[in-house]
């Protein structure tokens, strides 16, 4: 069941959009609306709005929208209900008893609390007489036991069951375990056996000091060398961050993004607490997002063999697409930081600090590494160096900074200023034109609705969806003109089957009295709901004119009889002559 309308309205109306988005992202005012960077795709220019009329938001760049609701689910990460108890206790309101669906919630924080109990049983593994392999392997990484109780580290048994066996004592059920991934299910289907055997362990644990996920290290040659949590309830690699719990307080608006778990724990035992890393997959777009909620400058510190080289070059354009400012450490000898810290003994701390302090940006990076591709003894060497130079500058934001290494370069290789400007704004241009072109058939697209999943009829039958798309929007910001609108117009009349759903909805939720918007989380689907607030910011969240809504009645009549081919091709010579007589007219 949905939670009762009165609660949903009082909700909305305690937790202003403005003011809780306000916390998360920086606001400014654009005519009636507010307009930020968008929290959930990276850009450069604002497109994520907020309309203060009804409490909503839609940005144009990545097409998610929604109310106050929706923008929490996405940014805290949390599903429906778990999102209305966030905001009913920021509020001070009680939750509704019995009255909604909380499965999904009653399971996460089952997940939640079996995740909390595991890592406690680990971590008593590891000092037990079984754990010792464990213990001697952190120690052997010289981690000191303050920094493996910090980091909650702990050990799995090499045994099938001992985890599954513990927490079924402490009342855990089979599809609890299997949901948090701490267990597998047997291929019989009778049984569980523990998914981590054998491996020294690394909790992942979120900002609410949630534990959400393990990662599990194997101290043999075994393969896989990490095993990592599968995607749970509670927990998705993709979107989350190791020690991310502890680098948001380390009072430091830089991140350390470091390869692996053994790699941060180095680094912040050393002094370093804004360190960061992936879990087991390459850095994402919604890993580079979370990390400019809490950061204005990344240093990337992977390792720096050709593997990590590579996964540098991939990272730097998702973190520059983020917004982020990004600089490139390089750890001489081929070495991770882990191994670099231990190597300088006492002084690895203020060594390491000194590659923080050298490291330079990631176009300085990317100039080093394009050098070492070419011969520059040589005329034609330098000419094919500098033309590749002048692409990577050509992608800088800033003019400033632009200007400094077209500066460096000509005094460098002695060649004239205005020359390589020309090469630069050349390249410039042709990347300007590409992106101008892809905007062009992005906006084509949306237009016409080609490719539109959601909406596959709106390409076919352009006039009609568009005047029923804005019907909608007018129904719904004009709610007083729901008995016009339906003495003028049928549902059946409506050409577009998603704009048919949407308009019998909300004309049923205004009839029985109901706030139009107040429940879309539940009745609607992710996309269904965003089109729904693209929408309204389409056509506007003001009143339009009655004059207008009479131009979409008229157009939407006049469509809707017109025949399809399938009609036609059904049809003899003389309804279809018929037919186009009565169109002439």
């Amino acid at each position: 069941m949905a939670f009762p309308e009165s609660f949903l309205q009082e909700l909305k109306l305690r937790n202003d959009l403005t003011e809780v988005a306000s916390s998360y992202l920086t606001l400014k005012r654009h005519g009636r609306n507010l307009v930020a960077l968008c929290p959930f795709h990276g850009e450069k220019t604002p497109s994520f709005n907020i309309y203060t009329e009804n409490n909503s938001f839609y940005c144009f760049g990545c097409g998610v929208g929604g109310d106050i609701i929706t923008f929490i689910m996405k940014i805290e990460n949390l599903d429906y209900v778990d999102a209305v108890k966030f905001l009913a206790q920021r509020a001070g309101m009680d939750m509704p008893e019995d009255s909604y669906d909380d499965s999904m919630s009653k399971l996460r924080n089952r997940v939640f609390e079996a995740n909390r109990e595991a890592a406690r049983y680990y971590y008593k593994s590891l000092y037990s007489p079984e754990g010792k392999e464990g213990l001697d392997y952190f120690h052997s990484r010289m981690l000191s036991d303050r920094t493996i109780r910090h980091f909650g580290l702990g050990f799995a048994y090499g045994d099938w069951s001992s985890l599954c066996d513990y927490l079924e004592q402490k009342g855990f059920s089979h599809n609890e375990l299997v949901a948090a991934n701490l267990a597998v299910r047997q291929k019989s289907g009778k049984g569980i056996y523990d998914r981590f055997r054998n491996r020294v362990m690394f909790p992942i644990i979120d900002l609410r000091g949630n534990v959400i996920a393990f990662g599990g290290r194997i101290m043999t040659d075994e393969k896989p060398k990490y095993l990592n949590t599968s995607d749970t309830p509670v927990f998705k690699k993709s979107e989350n961050l190791f020690s991310l719990n502890n680098a948001k307080n380390s009072g430091s608006r830089t991140l350390i993004l470091c390869e692996g778990y053994m790699d941060v724990i180095a680094v912040n035992q050393a002094g370093f607490q804004n360190a960061v890393a992936t879990l087991g997959t390459a850095l994402t777009r919604e890993q580079a997002m979370l990390m400019k909620r809490y950061a204005d400058e990344v240093i990337i510190c992977y390792d720096s063999d050709e593997a990590g080289q590579k996964a540098t070059s991939r990272a730097i354009p998702i973190l520059r697409g983020a917004g982020l400012l990004v600089r490139v450490l390089t750890v001489p000898g081929s070495k991770d930081p882990d191994e670099f810290i231990k190597s300088k003994g006492a002084d690895g701390p203020a060594a390491f600090q000194a590659l923080i302090q050298k490291s330079g940006n990631d176009v300085e990076y990317r100039l080093q590494k394009l050098r070492g591709g070419f011969n520059l003894d040589t005329p034609d060497g330098k000419v094919r160096f500098l033309e590749e130079a002048a692409g990577i500058i050509a992608g800088i934001y800033s003019p400033i900074e632009r200007d400094v290494y077209i500066s460096r370069l000509c005094k460098e290789f002695e060649i004239g200023k205005d020359a390589f400007v020309r090469q630069v704004n050349s390249v410039n241009r042709r990347q300007n034109r590409e992106n101008s072109k892809k905007e062009i058939r992005r906006i084509q697209n949306d237009l016409s609705g080609r490719g539109d999943k959601l909406d596959t009829e709106r390409s076919k039958k352009p006039r009609s969806s568009s005047a029923e798309e804005a019907l909608v929007a007018y129904l719904i910001n004009n709610p007083d003109a729901a008995d016009y609108i339906d003495s003028h117009i049928a549902a059946d009349q409506f050409q577009n089957e998603l704009m048919r759903r949407y308009y019998t909805y909300f004309l049923n939720r205004i009839r029985d009295g109901m706030e139009p918007l107040n429940n879309l989380n539940s009745d609607f689907s992710d996309d269904e709901r965003s089109r729904v607030y693209k929408i309204l910011a389409k056509y506007g969240t003001v009143a339009g004119t009655r004059q207008s809504l009479d131009e979409y009645l008229g157009i939407i009549a006049e469509e809707s009889k017109k025949l399809s081919k399938k009609d036609i091709s059904n049809m003899t010579a003389e309804e279809i002559q018929a037919y186009l007589n009565g169109q002439r007219q």
